[in-house]
């Protein structure tokens, strides 16, 4: 056996812990998905714990335990991995940060918003400056051994808060997954043409870049020609009454269909992360439109590599890392950052009537997508990142 063979049959495991904020989506992409990635790849050389409350509070009134915790997990891991902002709440955050460093273990904070600044209009703005969640961000940057961000612009807003190492990690998605390899529904080209957004709960300001958008495009090319659909409405069990969710559906449904003299339109359920993918499997062209700000300028690019694995093109606003990967008419098209109606209507309707422009763009966009964005091509890179800010690069 030799040397090098010695060192990797001997060497202990990196133990980490995944603090995700929650089960939603961000922290399934961001920490949840990836961590169990990272296992499946390296066993030998990687643990992972998931814990989304190793402090044991009381996860209803956001309260530290009355007896002292085990911390069981927090003393096992080599890292603490943690991501946004908990739901057990802002004070929790800065309580794990603060047991880890007293713990000795080294912090790695990621999130994939701007968190330091939150725009006029969106749902959570009063909540967010209530509880000065911008300047709680900038405590966790500074205090982190190990920030990572979803693209430039925003590791460049907040490289200043930041004290240890900051890096961008792009968001990817598990082709493994069965949910990424559904098989698209194609229709004949003489059927509508299906343009799809697919959105969240916190897209209000998002949504009024493009009204009457529905009503022009029928207009322009007849609303027998295109299908729209909307998908995300979060469902509801049987005799399950509405709640502010379905509300924001409501005013979605009502500012995208404004003017419309035709049920040309759908709205679909949300899906679960793991599902995700199924919602793109009927559309043809997908739109993501976004109000420009910082917050929203520094999103990633996750809409296009949803879109892009199925071969989907996508319109946007040219807003976040869009404008990376998005090329007139090679990949989707950009919109300019005001949203102008008349532009979004015009690329449109060039869609709808040239099916065949959508076709090579979306194979152009699926091609880009399937080596850039998946993440069994590149996980590696996260443990050779770990490695060398533990000191446990051997040379290999």
């Amino acid at each position: 056996m030799t040397k090098l063979e010695l060192r990797r049959e001997n060497r202990e495991k990196i133990k980490i812990l995944a603090v995700p904020a929650n089960y939603g989506g961000c922290s399934y992409y961001r920490i949840i998905m990836p961590m169990e990635k990272l296992q499946e790849k390296f066993p030998d050389e990687v643990e992972v714990r998931v814990n989304l409350n190793p402090l044991d509070w009381d996860e209803e009134t956001k309260t530290p335990p009355e007896e002292d915790a085990m911390l069981e997990d927090m003393k096992w891991a080599d890292i603490v991995f943690t991501q946004n902002i908990s739901n057990i709440g802002p004070h929790y955050m800065i309580a794990l940060i603060k047991k880890a460093k007293e713990l000795g273990k080294f912090v790695h904070y990621d999130t994939d918003d701007l968190l330091t600044e939150l725009y006029a209009g969106h749902r959570l703005e009063g909540m967010y400056k209530k509880n000065k969640l911008g300047e709680l961000t900038k405590v966790i940057y500074h205090n982190s051994d190990l920030v990572s961000v979803t693209q430039r612009k925003f590791a460049e807003r907040v490289s200043e808060y930041v004290r240890g190492t900051l890096v961008v990690i792009k968001n990817a998605i598990d082709f493994d997954l069965e949910c990424w390899r559904y098989p698209r529904f194609r229709q004949p080209k003489k059927a509508p043409c299906r343009i799809g957004w697919v959105g969240g709960i916190h897209h209000e300001q998002d949504v009024k870049q493009i009204p009457n958008v529905v009503m022009s495009v029928n207009a322009k090319v007849g609303p027998q020609k295109v299908r729209w659909g909307f998908y995300g409405r979060p469902p509801l069990e049987p005799g399950q009454e509405g709640d502010w969710q379905q509300d924001v559906w409501d005013s979605y449904e009502r500012i995208l269909t404004r003017g419309s003299k035709h049920k040309n339109w759908d709205i679909f359920p949300a899906a679960p992360s793991d599902k995700y993918g199924i919602m793109f499997t009927q559309i043809d062209v997908a739109i993501a439109p976004l109000e420009w700000n910082e917050f929203n300028d520094s999103k990633s690019e996750i809409k296009l590599m949803e879109a892009g694995r199925y071969g989907i093109p996508l319109v946007a606003t040219d807003c976040g890392c869009y404008d990376e990967v998005i090329e007139n008419g090679k990949t989707g098209f950009l919109i300019s950052k005001d949203n102008p109606r008349s532009e979004w209507v015009k690329v449109l309707s060039k869609c709808i009537k040239d099916r065949d422009l959508v076709e090579r763009m979306g194979a152009n966009l699926k091609k880009i997508t399937d080596e850039k964005y998946n993440i069994n091509n590149h996980i590696g890179e996260r443990l050779t990142l770990y490695k060398k800010l533990l000191g446990r690069s051997d040379g290999e």
